[in-house]
């Protein structure tokens, strides 16, 4: 029986030691992600605040050719309005001289034409002189003259026979200010509306003193949503206010970017032959040296490289690096160890 218990106690043991789970082997880590060096045809110079404007012609005053009342309005403001639009309607006075002006000088015409046609006839009969005729003629052209000048003056009123004046939008665009009402008086030459072309816009940049010497007309800028544009102006001097030169950069179709609305914009500087842009976050500091890890068949090894300039999220390396190889982008400070650095 003690053989027996013996057997029993061995056999629990070994099925004790079976039920044993093994312990999982560490996971691990997960490979650094890369990132490709590309060429680099310019470089961040900077980043600074900006202010959208509208180039000098873009913005257009409609003005009353006429005094008179407003006797209706046709848009509001944020309006889209296309070129030859009627704004408002305005009842006038002088709109309906136009029109007696006009009449007056179709039927000085249509007299002096008559006369004309007479007088050639007693002309031919032997009748009066030619010099009748010529009098009469030079007067009809003198009549023809005054109804020209007559129908150009109601034309450029835009004013027609009832004394109801037109105001037209001379370009197609947004209506940015109403100046007035229904109902009231509207001088001659008083702007009642602003209309702002839609398209090129212009960036005002305000440059830091030790920048301004830096930046030079002809250089890209670049704005958000990649929208890039191009520097057109330095100012010669610094504004003692703001302790700031500004610089004016030209935008081709920029939508989404109101006129009045700040930005910040990122100038780009020519980078120079062999230069190649990776992100930022890919450059690390060792030993007052920048370095990155590049990706080799045997891991990633740690390169000395030349930087330019960081700005935004993108670092310009001038030399170290050839376009094409990739460097690691996370994972750095286990590459560090890694290495020794």
């Amino acid at each position: 029986m003690r053989l027996g218990t013996i057997l029993l106690l061995l056999l629990l043991a070994a099925c004790g030691n079976g039920a044993e789970t093994a312990t999982p082997p560490a996971p691990k880590p997960a490979a650094p992600r890369t990132a490709p060096a590309t060429p680099a045809e310019a470089a961040p110079l900077a980043r600074v605040p900006a202010m959208v404007t509208l180039p000098p012609d873009a913005r257009v005053a409609v003005a009353a050719p006429v005094a008179g009342l407003v006797r209706e309005l046709r848009v509001i403001e944020g309006q889209d309005v296309a070129a030859g639009a009627t704004l408002a309607l305005l009842e006038s006075r002088e709109a309906l001289a136009f029109a007696a002006d006009r009449a007056r000088a179709e039927a000085r015409v249509r007299l002096a034409e008559a006369d004309v046609r007479r007088l050639r006839q007693l002309v031919e009969e032997g009748i009066v002189a030619a010099a009748r005729l010529d009098e009469a003629e030079a007067g009809l052209a003198s009549a023809r003259a005054e109804r020209e000048l007559a129908a150009r003056s109601q034309a450029r009123a835009h004013a027609g026979a009832d004394g109801t004046v037109r105001l037209i939008s001379p370009i197609a665009g947004r209506v940015a200010h109403v100046g007035t009402t229904a109902g009231a008086p509207a001088d001659t030459g008083s702007a009642l509306f602003l209309i702002e072309r839609r398209g090129e816009v212009l960036l005002a940049l305000q440059l830091a003193e030790a920048l301004a010497g830096r930046v030079r007309p002809g250089m890209a800028v670049e704005v958000a949503n990649g929208i890039r544009g191009q520097i057109v102006s330095v100012a010669p001097s610094l504004d003692p206010s703001a302790r700031a030169v500004t610089a004016m950069a030209r935008l081709g179709s920029a939508p989404g970017l109101l006129p009045g609305s700040s930005v910040e914009a990122t100038i780009l500087a020519p980078a120079g032959p062999g230069a190649v842009a990776v992100p930022a976050e890919a450059v690390v500091r060792d030993g007052g040296r920048d370095i990155v890890f590049v990706a080799t068949e045997n891991g990633f090894r740690p390169r000395p490289v030349a930087v330019a300039t960081r700005a935004g999220g993108v670092a310009l390396l001038l030399e170290g690096l050839t376009a094409g190889e990739r460097v690691a982008v996370s994972n750095l400070p286990e590459l560090r160890a890694a290495a020794g650095q």
